[in-house]
């Protein structure tokens, strides 16, 4: 199964309107064989929030059946991110299917026991 760059900008839609207003651009280079190769452009060149930009479409992205790898050709997401948004999805994977061995409905929201704040 392939993507094409239409259905990458499709799936960071949410990622790119805010993109949008900071004059930032997605620039989709390569997806042969699920690996997506990404350019994050204009706006993005040189702005410090540019690696938590690129974290959120790696988690984007990385959440597609399509999709093996997702390189940015601008160094713009760190080993330590990419670590941590693939430590991240192998707890949720790993607590979805324990859901499912429960019968559970993977996204049944267990947390309305948990205490939600507090009140200072």
């Amino acid at each position: 199964m392939s993507i094409t760059a239409e259905e990458i900008l499709a799936e960071i839609g949410p990622v790119q309107a805010v993109l949008d207003e900071h004059d930032g651009v997605v620039t989709v280079l390569d997806t042969a064989e699920g690996n997506i190769m990404l350019s994050l452009d204009g706006g993005c060149t040189g702005c410090s929030s540019t690696p938590m930009t690129a974290m959120q479409i790696y988690y984007s992205l990385k959440k597609l059946e399509q999709v093996n790898d997702v390189i940015f050709v601008n160094g713009e997401l760190p080993d330590y991110m990419r670590t941590f948004i693939d430590q991240k999805m192998a707890k949720e994977s790993e607590e979805a299917a324990a859901k499912a061995t429960a019968g559970e409905s993977p996204d049944a929201d267990d947390s309305s026991n948990e205490p939600q704040g507090e009140i200072v």
